[in-house]
């Protein structure tokens, strides 16, 4: 059984080792044939049916965003937008002591450009900030500016731009990826790696594409231990969550399949380990003031993320806390969340015992405030190295431990700070009214303003361009730029050449599916399970929408 373990822990190490360079980085031999693009000729019933919106083509979608600035490249004016956008979105991320002088340089620079349409954008801009900054005594001329000109500018790149746009070849292309993600996803395409992880419906495993080399984790849900415990409005609400979130600071969904033992989740791979294992294992328990409030102010974005999609997560706890290579932190595990109804209250006794806010406990209605309860208990963890009402692997009945809950202050020892105290004091206030970030409606913002976050730029830290405080390693594979190939100056290449005429067969090209080989009776008796084409749901967090964390 070691041997076993320790030839699956080398083959994991292995996989991520070569999907971080190399010649394949990871990929299959035939990586190619797994992504090969239709012709365009063969894209016509999507180029008639997909809707033609400026921002969700060009803005939200990661590979339309590329392919946009792509073509505004062949364009010098279109450049320059591009151009402006970029410096008003890093200005936006530049630290609070050299923004105004940043915003001043930016503006005097477009206020001279060759381009009339450039400069009319940034005059009227400049024009209207002036007459409003006297209302906003707090923000200078630049700051007040930033968003409308950035809004302008998309206002114009959506007009004649977008429209050219799209009879270039570049939105052809776009097509041509879309297609690929429309294509049914099943096992074959992934190699299976080490079990990573065991819960109550089912495991989760180490995968890695076969086509681009990427780790994921692929979260099995067994299909007889759902039924068997009833459990398949939770399976379908945490896959009906997951698609409604994009944040780098939750897991997010890359894949969903199904075979016939198993329900899949492809899941962002998180190598870091849980905050339970860096809180108890990692020497003294607890962690320092600096990992405290950066991993306090990612879990704080995380559940703002969520709270704005109308979800509340109900689960918040060391465990679910994940740490990716880079030391950044994500919140997992979606089982219990639940989508708020329009009242904005729900009911119900769920979470983890020693986690749950007096009012899930007392069974009243809740809605956000379980979170920022749950957000408090993590603090007060993470900087004491116990749970707020026991002793770290201090064992009570679940009577008592609700009790304390309801009726216990917490004690606060040495280690923690004023800061700190009072943040943790504030988040575990029992009565919901009195929580801080459930006073007048204002929820994470307030919690952001507090003296507890005093050194994050959450503008930075949301962009993740704060560096993290702790890092265990780094590795990341992408495939965008090695397909994405246009012809010599500018041409089109032979799959994006409208004249050729395409015979009229499937509206999608099939993936590359081997012949299993033919076996003897008992040889197909003992290797049966090797078949494993089973059918598929489509791609429900389609390639575009992948965040390039």
């Amino acid at each position: 059984m070691e041997i076993e373990s320790m030839v699956a822990n080398c083959a994991l190490i292995k996989a991520r080792e070569v999907g971080n360079g190399g010649n394949r980085k990871g990929r299959s031999r035939k990586w190619k044939e797994f992504l090969r693009f239709p012709h365009i000729n063969e894209c016509t019933e999507l180029e008639n049916s997909i809707e033609r919106d400026y921002y969700s083509l060009c803005v939200k979608q990661p590979i339309g965003k590329q392919l946009f600035r792509l073509f505004c490249a062949t364009k010098s004016d279109l450049q320059h937008f591009i151009n402006l956008l970029d410096e008003t979105a890093e200005y936006e991320v530049t630290p609070d002591d050299k923004r105004k002088n940043f915003g001043k340089e930016l503006m005097n620079k477009y206020l001279t450009s060759q381009f009339s349409r450039v400069r009319a954008i940034v005059d009227w801009e400049l024009e209207k900030c002036s007459e409003n900054i006297f209302s906003s005594c707090q923000k200078s001329v630049p700051q007040v500016c930033a968003f409308g000109s950035c809004r302008a500018l998309h206002e114009y790149l959506s007009g004649a731009p977008f429209a050219e746009y799209q009879k270039s070849m570049y939105f052809d292309r776009f097509l041509q990826w879309k297609m690929v993600e429309r294509r049914p996803i099943t096992r074959d395409i992934f190699r299976e790696y080490r079990v990573l992880g065991k819960g109550g419906f089912g495991e989760v495993c180490a995968y890695q594409s076969r086509a681009s080399g990427k780790m994921y984790a692929c979260k099995k849900l067994e299909k007889k231990r759902i039924k068997k415990q009833r459990g398949e409005a939770m399976a379908l609400n945490e896959k009906q969550i997951l698609e409604r979130v994009n944040s780098r600071f939750v897991v997010s969904l890359a894949y969903a399949y199904e075979t016939k033992e198993d329900l899949c989740l492809m899941l962002t791979l998180m190598n870091g380990g849980d905050l339970r294992f860096h809180i108890y294992n990692m020497g003294t328990e607890g962690l320092n003031k600096e990992r405290v409030e950066f991993y306090a102010a990612e879990i704080l974005c995380g559940l703002s993320h969520l709270h704005k999609k109308s979800i509340v997560y109900r689960d918040l706890k060391p465990e679910n806390i994940l740490l990716d290579d880079n030391g950044h932190i994500r919140i997992s595990d979606l089982g219990l969340a639940i989508i708020l109804p329009e009242e904005n209250l729900v009911k119900g006794r769920v979470g983890t015992v020693g986690y749950m806010a007096p009012e899930v406990i007392t069974n009243t209605y809740y809605s956000v405030s379980v979170d920022w309860w749950g957000l408090g208990c993590l603090i007060y963890e993470m900087t004491d190295g116990n749970p707020p009402f026991r002793r770290h692997k201090e064992r009570l009945p679940r009577q008592e431990m609700e009790r304390r809950v309801l009726e216990m202050i917490e004690n606060y020892g040495k280690k923690f700070d004023e800061d700190t105290k009072y943040i943790c004091k504030s988040l575990l206030a029992k009565n919901p009214k009195e929580r801080l970030g459930c006073k007048y409606g204002r929820g994470s913002e307030v919690i952001k303003g507090h003296v507890f976050f005093k050194d994050i730029n959450f503008t930075r830290l949301e962009a993740g361009m704060m560096p993290p405080p702790f890092v265990p390693d780094m590795i990341e594979t992408e495939c965008f730029k090695d397909l994405n190939v246009f012809g010599p100056r500018g041409t089109r290449t032979p799959d994006l050449d409208r004249s050729i005429v395409i015979p009229k067969t499937s509206s999608e090209t099939p993936l590359i599916h081997r012949s299993p080989p033919e076996y003897g009776r008992l040889l197909n008796r003992f290797f049966k399970r090797r078949h494993r084409g089973q059918s598929a749901e489509p791609i429900y967090r389609s390639l575009s929408s992948q965040s390039t964390e």
